[in-house]
């Protein structure tokens, strides 16, 4: 009678426990970056809706393109490629100034829109830290968003590149000097070079700057953020009549000749000549990664101590 009893318990013994899933170390970084891209949409609405109209405009533009290539077949090779290369070097800076833009407006409203609005205590009160919080919020401006800009890019230039070989092929002319002058995948590759050197690692003490005044300012970020580089450079300017800190600025902005070592030259140009380990070893990479840092610290605090405008 026993037996069955017995039977259950040895059945139940022999079954492997299954332990409770372990949540990933990643997890919360993961979530908080897509909480971000699904409350501001502006962040990959915008550049393709730019890269949409764009496209629109090339395809109008499609007409020309045949006595443009008989106006070019004239030309030198170095002014043939400018020539051929001039939409695509638009497309592409129109794409990394949007992505700028962008990446300006979300880092000025991304912590203080959550003290704005009073949604602060909610996002305080789930199981994030504040300093996963704010890495989320500074990875939309250094890695999303130049990705993002990068695979829209690459997406326009080939479009455009089979839109220019369709209408070329149909007027009669050979497509190949086309596809020799533009080395689709070389330029692809410096444009990723400079998305990562410039708009990323040059520029990001400028949105980390941008964060930590997100998360201080009471009011108006856009003032605070602009303001005290104006004043400095200002008071400098009047105090010693010297320009260095703007000149620091600039070349910040810029990325310096180690990000851009052919001045003169787009950065997605075939002849351009990269420097890796000339704009590794540059010691104004390593300060300003430094000085953005301790911005990035700045704004946990504040994000830690600041509470609802």
């Amino acid at each position: 009678m026993n037996t069955p009893t017995h039977t259950m318990s040895e059945s139940r013994l022999e079954s492997p426990v299954v332990a409770p899933a372990m949540p990933s170390a990643t997890s919360p970084m993961y979530w908080s970056v897509r909480r971000e891209l699904w409350e501001h949409r502006s962040i990959w609405m915008a550049p393709l809706a730019l890269a949409s109209v764009f496209l629109l405009g090339f395809a109008i533009s499609a007409v020309r393109l045949p006595a443009r290539m008989r106006a070019a077949a004239a030309l030198d090779p170095m002014q043939q490629r400018a020539a051929m290369a001039g939409p695509y070097d638009m497309a592409a800076g129109l794409m990394m100034l949007t992505a700028m833009i962008v990446g300006i407006i979300y880092c000025l409203d991304a912590l203080y829109g959550e003290r704005r609005d009073r949604s602060t205590l909610f996002w305080k009160s789930l199981p994030v830290s504040d300093r996963t919080a704010v890495l989320a919020k500074a990875s939309i401006p250094l890695l999303v968003l130049p990705l993002l800009a990068f695979a829209i890019t690459v997406a326009m230039h080939l479009v455009m590149l089979l839109l220019h070989s369709a209408v070329i092929a149909a007027s009669g002319q050979s497509v190949a000097a086309l596809w020799s002058q533009m080395a689709m995948f070389r330029r692809s590759l410096f444009l990723l070079y400079h998305l990562v050197t410039v708009h990323a690692l040059s520029h990001a003490p400028f949105y980390a700057w941008m964060l930590l005044v997100s998360a201080w300012a009471p009011r108006a970020p856009l003032l605070w953020a602009f303001l005290p580089p104006i004043a400095i450079c200002s008071l400098e300017k009047l105090a010693f009549n010297t320009t260095h800190f703007l000149a620091l600025l600039r070349n910040r902005l810029e990325g310096g000749p180690a990000a851009m070592p052919m001045s003169g030259m787009f950065p997605t140009d075939p002849m351009t000549h990269l420097t890796p380990g000339a704009f590794l070893n540059s010691p104004g990479l390593w300060l300003g990664l430094a000085v953005t840092a301790a911005f990035l610290a700045g704004a946990v605090r504040q994000r830690r101590s600041r509470g609802p405008i």
